[in-house]
């Protein structure tokens, strides 16, 4: 009886992580929120990254959390390091294209509690009915850890929420 348990323990850890395998080899998340505010408002408060304490849900998870801004003032070069407690973690993101008003792409890269090296894209478009729609996406790869993970834990939800959480703090911001 404990050798059929055994091996039923075994084919079912052998299952898990060949599924895992079979998953993505990258990843995406992405929100969006209409934001009734022009779009060179919304702009300068993602392009500048002091301004990001105001907004980003990540600021909020640990107050205490060690910031440095180096770089560019704003835009394209602009730095921002974080080291904080084990939900914000520690890495490093630096602006990578700035259009003005339209779009802002971010390379980020994890350290801490998962190295990671990832893309974030803010997408800006204003509409017609004087309101603009602000995407917040990230992609990266999907190493074979992220995806064992992603079999118990859905990180499109994970991440998704604190991205809405974001938009919805900046949304306050942009039309306060």
């Amino acid at each position: 009886m404990l050798k059929i348990a055994a091996l039923v323990i075994v084919v079912l850890l052998v299952a898990v992580l060949v599924v895992a395998a079979t998953r993505p080899d990258t990843f995406q998340v992405q929100r969006s929120a209409s934001i009734k505010a022009p779009p060179e408002k919304i702009y300068a408060l993602i392009n500048d990254f002091r301004h990001w304490g105001s907004w980003s849900p990540y600021e909020k998870k640990d107050p205490a959390m060690k910031r440095t801004l180096s770089g560019a003032e704003s835009g394209k070069g602009a730095v921002y390091q974080w080291d904080g407690n084990n939900q914000v973690g520690s890495g490093r993101m630096e602006i990578a294209e700035a259009s003005p008003a339209r779009q802002i792409t971010i390379k980020l890269d994890f350290i801490r509690p998962f190295e990671g090296h990832n893309i974030a894209e803010f997408v800006i478009a204003p509409r017609d009915d004087h309101s603009t729609q602000v995407t917040w996406a990230m992609h990266g790869p999907s190493p074979y850890v992220a995806k064992l993970m992603g079999l118990f834990f859905n990180m499109d939800t994970m991440i998704g929420r604190d991205f809405e959480d974001g938009l919805s703090n900046l949304k306050a911001l942009a039309e306060g």
